[in-house]
């Protein structure tokens, strides 16, 4: 096997919230669809706190938040208001313009909660960027699963593993969330060209290297390594196919031309933008670095 290209997140905070992100990166700026990877690490938050992201706009890309522990709310320009819980798909595709917001519960804000989960951000293809925005949910009993030898496997978005997931991605995809048992072995098909691991907790190797939790670990494309678990483990598996020409992204826009980037960020800062429903706070648009 060539050797992987390993991605060390760097750690953030977003409103509060700590995160680790490995994508994107100066080694890579992409992973099939994906162009952003966000871990929100769990964090306890006590009575009268949460995660409050206020407005904020995007465009080009589709946004995907999975958690593990906690619930978020989502609002959006689109009128959409869906509380999201554990094992729980919140799908938001931006198009040409949408605004959202993300916030813990007020309920839970009240009691104090745990937040933990993961973010990504899949690029659009060249003709999806400037059409309509679109949000679905898709409960965890619509998320297809199989289980076999110690190992299970949840089809998040996209295909692989034999599974099909309903979340309406618009590229070839696969993100895959793996739970793995003690003295297990899973064989990583080359069903896509662009793949990456990320090991959210546990000791488990890669054709006989140990992975480095809480990296990304980018495969060699046209190969089917296996993976041995030493102790239980938990990763998911992302990638696709290659994006259809490079992309820009500045700030929370991503796009094929820049002049699209421009033009958001122009119409942000202006108030010309699609605003959440009772919503008055927001984020205003950051100098260019």
């Amino acid at each position: 096997m060539n050797t992987p290209l390993v991605i060390r997140p760097r750690a953030e905070d977003v409103e509060g919230q700590p995160i680790l992100r490995p994508l994107p990166s100066a080694q890579c700026r992409s992973v099939g669809p994906f162009v952003f990877f966000d871990h929100m690490l769990e964090t306890r938050y006590p009575p009268g706190h949460g995660m409050d992201i206020r407005q904020h706009p995007h465009i080009g890309l589709s946004t995907l938040t999975y958690l593990f522990e906690g619930q978020l709310q989502h609002k959006d320009s689109l009128g959409s208001d869906q509380q999201v819980g554990p094992g729980e798909v919140s799908w938001m595709t931006a198009g040409s313009a949408i605004a959202h917001v993300e916030r813990t519960p007020a309920e839970l804000t009240a009691s104090g909660s745990t937040l933990h989960g993961l973010q990504v951000w899949l690029a659009s293809p060249k003709e999806h960027e400037q059409g309509s925005g679109h949000y679905s949910h898709h409960p965890a009993s619509s998320l297809p699963t199989s289980e076999n030898l110690g190992v299970k496997i949840r089809l998040i978005a996209g295909s692989g593993f034999c599974l099909s997931s309903p979340v309406p991605v618009l590229s070839p995809t696969v993100y895959a969330e793996v739970l793995m048992e003690p003295a297990t072995t899973l064989l990583i098909p080359d069903e896509h060209e662009e793949r990456a691991l990320y090991v959210l907790e546990g000791e488990v190797e890669l054709d006989g290297e140990r992975l480095e939790p809480r990296s990304l670990v980018v495969l060699p494309s046209g190969e089917s390594p296996t993976l041995a678990a030493e102790g239980e483990v938990h990763l998911v598996l992302i990638g696709g196919a290659p994006l259809d020409g490079p992309r820009r992204m500045n700030w929370n826009f991503v796009a094929s031309d820049p002049a699209l980037i421009d033009q958001a960020r122009a119409r942000w800062a202006a108030g010309d933008w699609p605003k959440v429903p009772g919503e008055t706070g927001r984020i205003e648009l950051p100098a260019r670095p």
